[in-house]
């Protein structure tokens, strides 16, 4: 079949929920992808964050062949051992004492809303289920998350939303104080908002959150779906602060391409939480388990995130050094480690084509940011075909 075939029968027989380029993927091998006329693009975007080892890892690709060779699926009424070695891993490398496993970020999310809401109902004697989400966030698209989502364009047309649910300005501790009230049981973030812009918490921010959530005894909670797992430069974004939440999602890189979700606990969370009480028919697979053990020993091994960051800084360095260049085009840098983002005076999407008609497949992050989300696997040679082509593009202008 050609490209125009795939093409016309996806137009067809899939429901039109994404704008896709016209070409059509079909193998990665490292940091590229190629397309089925056999042109390869350089990917800073990683499957948005998913393929942190890049493509075509070895150890993840035999972890999945002899795992899904002994047992694929059985459900969560039975034990399996991928899974219990891997909680065990991410326990002993966090803030955590348990883990619950589902399918997806958004699938993570929505545990987390139903556990914060199940602590505040049942452990004090007057019922706490309020929530405070933040402005410009983004958690997902199911109705809990898009309902704690901070950007009204995801709610238009499917009102009514989740209720009890109040917003505060993301690094504005005062909005915060505003909104606490004694039915308030957790304020919900992402230490980095990585849809909504790539904006940076500060340390002044989130030690304020813990203070407060300490004082009034409220859950605190993180997204770090898109930023956990090495993407700011740390295993954990919130390692880069003085500050521990109570419960965290994880989804996106640990799978390695295969989908995962994971909520983290605390055990007084834990505790609240019964036999019955949520479920997940895929969770815990053991095939996505076992990659997920390869991708997080990976990203845990000694070194790689030294790595790691030097890589992050020096993206940081060379897209500030163009803007330098550029003060007309670009106005600021945002990020940390290898989620970077190019604030621009143009619409960011007016970028994608440039990009991809220079064989290099880039992203967006809200409506004037260029987002680069490269595999963490990425060497500093890439790096500098990426920003040169960057810096071309705004030579030449963007038509």
């Amino acid at each position: 079949m050609r490209t125009t075939d795939i093409i016309a029968l996806e137009q067809q027989y899939i429901l039109q929920t994404y704008g896709r380029p016209e070409f059509v993927l079909e193998r990665g091998n490292g940091v590229y992808l190629f397309d089925m006329d056999g042109n390869r693009y350089l990917d800073f975007v990683s499957g948005l964050a998913v393929n942190a080892l890049g493509y075509g890892d070895y150890d993840v690709l035999k972890a999945i062949e002899e795992q899904a060779s002994q047992l694929m699926h059985v459900s969560n009424l039975y034990h399996t051992i991928p899974s219990t070695l891997l909680a065990k891993q991410l326990v002993e490398n966090s803030f955590a004492d348990r883990v619950f496993f589902c399918n997806s970020g958004t699938e993570a999310w929505e545990a987390t809303l139903k556990f914060c809401r199940k602590w505040g109902n049942t452990t004090f004697d007057k019922p706490k289920n309020r929530l405070i989400a933040m402005n410009d966030s983004f958690h997902g698209r199911t109705y809990g998350s898009i309902s704690t989502t901070g950007q009204p364009k995801y709610h238009k047309g499917f009102e009514p939303l989740l209720p009890g649910i109040d917003f505060a300005d993301f690094n504005d501790l005062a909005s915060v104080e505003k909104l606490v009230t004694d039915e308030t049981c957790a304020i919900l973030l992402e230490p980095l908002q990585a849809e909504g812009g790539i904006h940076l918490a500060t340390a002044e921010f989130l030690e304020g959150l813990r203070a407060l959530c300490d004082e009034r005894e409220m859950l605190l909670v993180f997204d770090e779906i898109q930023v956990g797992l090495g993407r700011t430069g740390s295993l954990w974004a919130y390692q880069q602060y003085n500050v521990e939440p109570d419960i965290m999602t994880l989804a996106k890189a640990l799978g390695g391409g295969l989908p995962i979700g994971v909520a983290l606990l605390r055990q007084k969370v834990a505790d609240a939480i019964q036999a019955g009480d949520h479920a997940a028919t895929f969770g815990a697979n053991p095939v996505a388990c076992a990659a997920a053990l390869q991708v997080f020993g990976k990203l845990n091994s000694d070194g790689f995130m030294e790595g790691l960051k030097e890589k992050g800084d020096y993206l940081r360095t060379r897209l500030e050094k163009l803007m330098q260049r550029f003060p007309e085009d670009i106005v600021e840098i945002r990020g940390r480690g290898l989620i970077a983002g190019a604030v621009t005076t143009r619409p960011a999407g007016d970028f994608l084509v440039p990009f991809r008609e220079r064989d290099i497949l880039v992203a967006t992050a809200g409506a004037n940011v260029v987002r680069f989300l490269p595999p963490l696997i990425v060497e500093q040679e890439r790096i500098d075909e990426v920003v040169d082509v960057f810096d071309e593009i705004l030579r030449q202008g963007v038509e």
